[in-house]
């Protein structure tokens, strides 16, 4: 009976997720749509790591960058709702909901990204601040942290370390710390990026996602040989 629930609320969250997001894909190019008028001859259409302008170019590139991005963002959405089809771990399609929940937040991001970009233009503002995106990629971590220690192990997802695919207690074990960390370390650079200049959101962003990454790996490998001095 649990798995006959479980299995309907997969269904009405898959249709719910498919009907929401095409409108996704296609928020960007409606509000470029609906704000072309407004944009000057000369827009800025690359930006550096601290927001600023490294080159221009006309309304016309901005369309291309933004119908590139969103076949970019289709693409990466589609590779992970179909990962499950090539992966020859056992627990494949155990993994499909859970990587169509984190595809659909992965879109939502690269969708939110250029709808600043494009308002940032509409505005003649010269740049934009990028600790609204760091801060976004932080929520992105805190999301993807919450669903981390459900994941089971494949070839594609997670922490993909020979000793945490040959061992699933080490992989259930792994990926339950790097499920608090990526949520708790998610907030910590949502909260430092948003509030902090630009140079030090930057080092917090990439030194708290280095420590997030490096310490599941370190915990993961020491529980390898702890498990192996034992076997």
């Amino acid at each position: 009976m649990a798995y006959t629930i479980q299995t309907k609320k997969e269904i009405i969250m898959k249709n719910i997720l498919l009907k929401l997001i095409w409108l996704v894909f296609l928020v960007p190019g409606i509000y470029l749509s609906a704000i072309w008028q407004q944009l000057p001859a000369r827009v800025p259409v690359h930006f550096t790591l601290k927001g600023e302008v490294d080159r221009y170019g006309s309304p016309n590139d901005l369309l291309i960058m933004v119908l590139i991005l969103t076949l970019v963002n289709i693409g990466v959405y589609l590779l992970l709702t179909n990962i499950h089809r090539i992966d020859p771990k056992k627990y494949a399609r155990d993994n499909k909901s859970r990587l169509q929940s984190m595809a659909f937040a992965i879109s939502v991001f690269i969708s939110a990204v250029l709808c600043t970009i494009i308002y940032s233009v509409a505005r003649h503002r010269v740049g934009f601040f990028p600790g609204f995106i760091f801060s976004g990629v932080g929520l992105l971590f805190c999301f993807i942290g919450n669903y981390m220690h459900t994941i089971k192990p494949n070839y594609f997802a997670g922490f993909r370390l020979p000793w945490t695919l040959e061992n699933e207690d080490n992989w259930r074990k792994t990926h339950l710390l790097g499920g608090k960390l990526f949520f708790a370390g998610g907030l910590l650079i949502a909260v430092v990026c948003l509030l902090t200049p630009v140079i030090i959101s930057l080092v917090a962003f990439f030194t708290i996602t280095f420590i997030l990454i490096i310490i599941p790996i370190v915990y993961s490998y020491r529980l390898y040989k702890k498990q192996k001095s034992f076997s």
